[in-house]
C-alpha cells in the first residue's frame, strides 16, 4: 500500500517557501525557475517514498520468521514488538537479540543514513513518572545494543519513552503476566535526511 499522501502533504509547504524566497530576492519567480524547483521537490519526495517502500519490503522479508508488525506511518517505517521485558525490569532478553541483529544489518547495509528512534513502553502498573523512566531505560538498553553489537552509528540511534501511553498499549490495561505485550520497544526508521547526508558524504569523499 502506498503512503504518498503523507509525504505529498509537505508539497504546499515547499511551494510557499519557494515563492517567499523568490519574492524576497527579486520580487517575483520566473515560471521556468518555479517549474524547475517544483520538479526537484517532486523528485525528492518520490525518491523518499520509493526508499520507504523498499525498506518496508526488505524488513517484511527479513523478519518473516519473527513476531513483528512492520508498517509505514507518515513516511516512516515502524517495526513493532521488537523486544519485550520482564515486569519492572529493563534487561534486554537474549531471545530478542537475533532480531535486533538482523534489523541492524538491514539498516547498516542498505540505509546507513537513516535515523532510528527506539521507543520504550511500560505496562500501566506503576505511576506515570516511574513508567516514563522505565520506558526510557528499556529504550536505552535496545539503543545501546544496536550501537555496541549491531554497529549502528551512535548519532543515528536515539531513545525516547512513552511510558504507559494508553493509545500505544498492545494489551490495553494489562499488567504483570498479562501485560508483556505492553512492556516493549518499537523501532521507527526515518529516511527523510538521506538525500542531504548522502550528498554531503559524497562531496567530502570527492574533496569538494
Amino acid at each position: 500500500m502506498k503512503h504518498a499522501l503523507h509525504q505529498w502533504t509537505w508539497l504546499p509547504v515547499g511551494l510557499t517557501m519557494l515563492a517567499a524566497a523568490g519574492c524576497a530576492d527579486r520580487g517575483y519567480v520566473k515560471q521556468a525557475d518555479y517549474d524547475s524547483k517544483i520538479s526537484q521537490i517532486e523528485s525528492r519526495l518520490q525518491n523518499q517514498e520509493n526508499r520507504s517502500d523498499k525498506l518496508e519490503q526488505d524488513m517484511q522479508q527479513k523478519f518473516a520468521q519473527y513476531d513483528a508488525s512492520i508498517r509505514q506511518v507518515a513516511g516512516r517505517i515502524q517495526v513493532d514488538s521488537m523486544s519485550h521485558f520482564a515486569f519492572d525490569d529493563a534487561t534486554l532478553q537474549d531471545q530478542d537479540k537475533p532480531m535486533l541483529d538482523d534489523f541492524a544489518k538491514v539498516i547498516q547495509h542498505y540505509h546507513p543514513y537513516a535515523l532510528v528512534t527506539v521507543e520504550g513502553f511500560a505496562d500501566p502498573a506503576g505511576s506515570h513518572g516511574y513508567n516514563q523512566r522505565l520506558g526510557e531505560k528499556r529504550a536505552e538498553a535496545v539503543r545501546d545494543y544496536l550501537v555496541s553489537s549491531g554497529g549502528l552509528s551512535a548519532d543515528k540511534v536515539r531513545a525516547v519513552s512513552y511510558g504507559e501511553a494508553r493509545d500505544r498499549q498492545d494489551a490495553p490495561g494489562k499488567t504483570h503476566d498479562e501485560g508483556m505485550e505492553n512492556r516493549r520497544v518499537t523501532l521507527v526508521v526515518d529516511l527523510s535526511g538521506h538525500d542531504e547526508e548522502q550528498r554531503a558524504a559524497t562531496a567530502a569523499s570527492d574533496g569538494t
